[in-house]
């Protein structure tokens, strides 16, 4: 299945954002403000909500999760490493086009950083840990968004213009120097050389490429099942054009056509409690921001309705509860699976979210799947 989409405003209210600490542009520089994966940056008395990846790897510790907990905020950056690299004992991961494109497309302002610091992984020969960002670069850059009059998408395509091609350059001169201090061996210059290579180039080239990169991994990932996810239905690729005429490229989990609509199903699972963590669901209602926000939709070539869904399984629940299910049969799903307090009120504030949003979300017995063709409708109705 192949969709098509437009997208042209962003309209999402968040209800389960932490209550972010605030930080001044010293904690910046200090690195103080980075033992938090959110804050709010006080800065000539404006707010701007901070998170920070990681890895630009974005299956790493929750990085959406992190966006999420600043889309409060008017104005809203997110700082991603071009590389990180753990040591030839560990991994290496590039940044990817197709995660500044979402950043743009939910208007959140990307900057490029790397590391300058690290130690030793003294439980592997040839790995680092402790990895810092280079912080007095990221306090400069940071300076230059309350004066920036222009949107996120600008920003974005600025920086992968102008700054990507000297990240790129520090990022592999500090890992030299890092392999130095520390005596371990990285994974090589190689990878991070061709990437600068093609950003020399030709940085339109490297666009395109890695535009061509992002379309290549989404039909790869249309194809993968991740350990994260228990999917019934086929996965789908859709394609996003915003209002500038630039095409996206992402990957619905399920998607499932029926009765004149198409359910997108984002799938979240867990195999160890009764509802998936709260890192993982943030991160499906990233992906809800997007498409709630959809407008022309098209399923291989035809106009369609759309329905943004997040779908929560564990094997460690019997039955099913979702958006439409009534006050009295929740409680008795609550009841018959022995749900705390705590998961009542969590899975509680999940049905909130998706009411204010326009999207449905369930929780199903993954061992069941046959259940999810009930639920959906249920959902039609």
């Amino acid at each position: 299945m192949k969709v098509g989409a437009k997208i042209e405003n962003l309209k999402y209210e968040p209800t389960l954002k932490r209550q972010l600490r605030e930080f001044s542009i010293s904690d910046v520089l200090s690195g103080r403000a980075f033992s938090h994966g959110s804050f709010n940056l006080n800065f000539k008395d404006s707010i701007i909500g901070v998170s920070h990846w990681v890895s630009p790897k974005r299956t790493r510790s929750y990085p959406y999760a992190r966006v999420y907990d600043t889309m409060n905020a008017a104005r809203r950056v997110t700082i991603i490493p071009f590389l990180k690299d753990e040591g030839k004992d560990g991994d290496r991961d590039f940044i990817q086009w197709d995660t500044v494109s979402l950043m743009s497309l939910l208007g959140v302002y990307v900057i490029l950083g790397y590391y300058a610091e690290a130690q030793k992984n003294d439980a592997f020969d040839n790995k680092i840990t402790e990895q810092e960002f280079d912080y007095t670069y990221l306090k400069a850059r940071l300076e230059e968004l309350p004066t920036y009059k222009s949107d996120a998408l600008h920003w974005n395509l600025n920086e992968l213009k102008k700054n990507l091609l000297n990240v790129a350059e520090l990022s592999q001169h500090h890992y030299g120097r890092i392999s130095k201090k520390t005596g371990v061996e990285m994974h090589g210059d190689s990878g991070a050389t061709n990437r600068i290579n093609k950003i020399r180039e030709s940085v339109d080239r490297f666009q395109s490429n890695s535009r061509d990169l992002a379309a290549s991994a989404q039909h790869r990932e249309s194809l993968t099942i991740q350990p994260k996810e228990i999917v019934v239905e086929d996965k789908a690729t859709i394609t996003i054009n915003n209002y500038l005429g630039g095409s996206y490229f992402f990957t619905v989990d399920e998607a499932l056509a029926t009765k004149g609509a198409v359910f997108f199903v984002e799938k979240k699972h867990t195999k160890d409690s009764r509802l998936p963590k709260e890192g993982d669901v943030k991160d499906g209602f990233v992906k809800m921001m997007l498409f709630t926000n959809l407008c022309k939709v098209t399923v291989d070539g035809k106009s369609s309705d759309h329905i943004p869904t997040l779908g929560l399984t564990s094997p460690n629940i019997e039955g099913y509860c979702h958006s439409k299910t009534s006050q009295q049969d929740k409680q008795k799903f609550y009841e018959h699976n022995s749900f705390s307090n705590a998961d009542r009120n969590t899975f509680d504030r999940y049905l909130t979210e998706a009411h204010k949003n326009g999207f449905f979300v369930f929780l199903m017995d993954s061992r069941e799947p046959h259940l999810q063709r009930v639920i959906v409708e249920e959902l039609l109705k």
